[in-house]
């Protein structure tokens, strides 16, 4: 054999080994972007607040160069851990804030894993013409600062990162301090998702102790470009005042409705069933009814046989005075009862029922206290009204302009097109249960941040983007 041939036989035997290597690490991640001390890494949670920004911006840098399957790599694996975490994030989640239910919020972190929308949700504009190209693609705003709720804590959080993470952001979140510690453990599981898909750390970031001053540092802070504000009106107003772009997913108190020509059994399994979903703590759940005087009476007795309890009109004036605090002639909720499982809060009032009892029902006037504030509690005023056209009347007072959410059980399509119209808020379930809404038996993606004061509704991936137009005149035209 010739020397040339020994070295095109070493080479094919060089070549052979490698592609044998190759195949080997094929399922392995691509390590994109080495953690510089992985073994000590803060997996996102940073004693200062400031702390937390500039290491999501240092982030920020690496996720805009990545492509669009790198990011989708990492949501991949968000996804999966959350379905992995479910039930440890929803034991959390209850024993830490007291609120809810842990099968409910089990299922509310399966549904955010599997119909969140993720880089699919951004799309690129074009028109091409006689004049040339022009495009308009959705680029990321840099680094979010999100404030997140007690309520659904954890969700938000996984559901705001898979949407901002596509769109190429990176987040600095300030949860609610009732709920930090499920807060963390959803930072921590993004994080690690994006080190085991290859991509960087602190993808998003926490504060180990959020206080009102570190929201306030993050707001005002000169690198967040977008704020994205989901809870009270407090915290929305406060984002809205920032000088800054805001997103804000603020309060509702959504009525649902009830007319004649309704499917009255139906309605009645559905109402309860999304009232006391997770104890009424979703912002899009039925807080109240209005329901025509013609069916009233058999639309209650189906919520009872559907596990709601009936209380007297004395029962409800004494239910008030436990969930609400007086002070100094003006009334509060009495956080203590929010979210709580419906035979806890028929206990305090005297009334032994069984734990199979979830939702309390009772008839009262729009302005009864229990009707006109949103309570997050599963209890449901049922206001009696003489017709269609007084019940849509009352449900708009009763929304409070909120502009948030509103359900109506009918199978008259011209009622059902004219409160859609007349209450004019961001969703609107006909003939379902209200967490259809969020696609939980029905259609379309789930978000828990649910933008009516700003106007943007349900955001997704899209919401979290700017818009960029790239303009080429007389070229790329090929028409």
């Amino acid at each position: 054999m010739s020397v040339k041939e020994n070295d095109i036989e070493m080479i094919v035997k060089q070549v052979l080994l490698n592609i044998q290597n190759v195949s080997k690490s094929a399922s392995k991640p691509l390590n994109l972007f080495k953690s510089s001390n992985p073994l000590n890494s803060t997996l996102g949670v940073f004693d200062d607040i400031n702390d937390a920004i500039e290491a999501a911006i240092v982030a920020q840098k690496k996720v805009k160069i990545m492509t669009i399957e790198q990011r989708e790599a990492i949501i991949k694996k968000i996804r999966e851990k959350t379905i992995q975490n479910a039930k440890e994030l929803a034991r959390l989640g209850v024993e830490e804030t007291g609120m809810g239910r842990v099968d409910h919020k089990i299922l509310k972190h399966q549904l955010l894993a599997n119909k969140t929308p993720g880089t699919e949700d951004i799309k690129t504009l074009a028109w091409s013409g006689d004049r040339g190209l022009t495009l308009v693609e959705m680029g990321p705003f840099g680094v979010i600062g999100s404030i997140t709720p007690s309520t659904n804590p954890s969700e938000t959080i996984l559901c705001n990162s898979i949407g901002m993470i596509a769109a190429g952001n990176t987040v600095v979140f300030n949860a609610h301090p009732s709920s930090n510690k499920v807060a963390i453990m959803a930072v921590k599981i993004v994080n690690e998702a994006s080190i085991e898909a290859g991509g960087p750390e602190n993808i998003v970031t926490t504060v180990s102790s959020p206080t009102l001053e570190s929201c306030n540092i993050l707001m005002k802070h000169k690198d967040i470009a977008l704020i994205a504000a989901t809870g009270g009106p407090g915290v929305v107003t406060a984002a809205l005042s920032s000088g800054k772009r805001a997103i804000g997913a603020g309060a509702g108190n959504p009525p649902v409705v009830v007319d004649e020509t309704a499917d009255i059994p139906k309605a009645a399994k559905d109402i309860i069933d999304g009232a006391s979903f997770d104890n009424n703590l979703p912002c899009i759940a039925e807080k109240e009814v209005v329901a025509v005087k013609e069916i009233v009476d058999e639309l209650m007795y189906y919520m009872v046989q559907n596990g709601a309890y009936e209380i007297t009109s004395e029962e409800a004036t004494n239910l008030t005075k436990i969930v609400f605090i007086e002070n100094s002639g003006r009334r509060s909720l009495n956080r203590d009862w929010v979210g709580k499982d419906a035979y806890k809060i028929l206990r305090a009032l005297g009334i032994e029922v069984s734990e199979d009892i979830r939702c309390i029902i009772f008839k009262g006037a729009k302005d009864h206290p229990l009707i006109a504030e949103e309570l997050m509690m599963p209890i449901l005023g049922v206001v009696e009204v003489e017709n269609f056209d007084e019940a849509v009347e009352v449900a708009k007072d009763l929304e409070h302009g909120n502009r948030h959410s509103a359900h109506m059980h009918s199978r008259n399509l011209s009622n059902l097109t004219r409160l859609s119209r007349e209450i004019d808020t961001a969703i609107f379930v006909k003939n379902a249960p209200s967490y259809a809404a969020l696609g939980f038996g029905g259609e379309g993606y789930c978000t828990f941040t649910i933008a009516s004061r700003t106007g943007e509704g349900l955001t997704s991936a899209k919401t979290f983007t700017k818009s960029r137009r790239c303009v080429l005149a007389d070229g790329l035209s090929i028409r």
